[in-house]
């Protein structure tokens, strides 16, 4: 073979790796470059509340939680920030809420406003807490995802915006969904 043909294969294969990497990089830089948006920013939202022994209260309208950048980052740890208000994603299997398995509620980290039952979680093998349902519907919004060239669910809360995962149609009985969520956007508590 040329020296010239493996000189051009080789510089070819390289420019093209280079240029896949700085996609993905610019890409994720995009995706976590500007807070999210509120995705409905003006008036109340209707969500149904639960109280902490896990019951539910009833369909109430509330005024939407905005605060800003400097206000969440006070109230929130570095990777909660990153994940709720930058759509981050936090590293598989590294946070102890795969192994809550007691009764109780998990709710928004931002806003606590309540998103999943214990009773709806299970151990889907990815490394983040995952759900074959939510406790109402009307506490989330879903929304089309296209960042890192691929269209997926995005699933944010109703009340304030946080981003909190995704969802997939991979899940168990009877729903057949598992919504995949970030440790970092939830708290639990118990039922009391």
């Amino acid at each position: 073979m040329p020296i010239s043909n493996s000189l051009s294969r080789r510089v070819f294969f390289a420019t093209a790796a280079t240029a896949v990497a700085g996609y993905v990089l610019l890409e994720r830089h995009a995706v976590l470059a500007a807070p999210s948006a509120p995705k409905n920013p003006e008036g109340p939202v209707t969500v149904v509340q639960f109280g902490d022994d896990g019951k539910a209260v009833g369909k109430v309208t509330v005024p939407r939680v905005i605060k800003t950048d400097a206000e969440w980052r006070s109230q929130l740890s570095p990777l909660s920030y990153d994940v709720t208000r930058r759509e981050g994603t936090e590293r598989p299997y590294t946070h102890n809420m795969l192994d809550v398995h007691d009764a109780g509620l998990f709710r928004c980290i931002c806003c606590l406003n309540a998103l999943f039952s214990s009773t709806t979680k299970f151990d889907s093998g990815t490394g983040w807490p995952s759900f074959w349902e939510p406790i109402a519907k009307e506490n989330m919004v879903e929304i089309t995802d296209r960042s890192f060239g691929m269209a997926r669910t995005a699933v944010s809360c109703r009340e304030c915006d946080a981003h909190l995962g995704h969802v997939f149609d991979d899940g168990p009985a009877p729903t057949g969904l598992r919504y995949c969520m970030n440790a970092a956007a939830m708290k639990f508590v118990k039922t009391a």
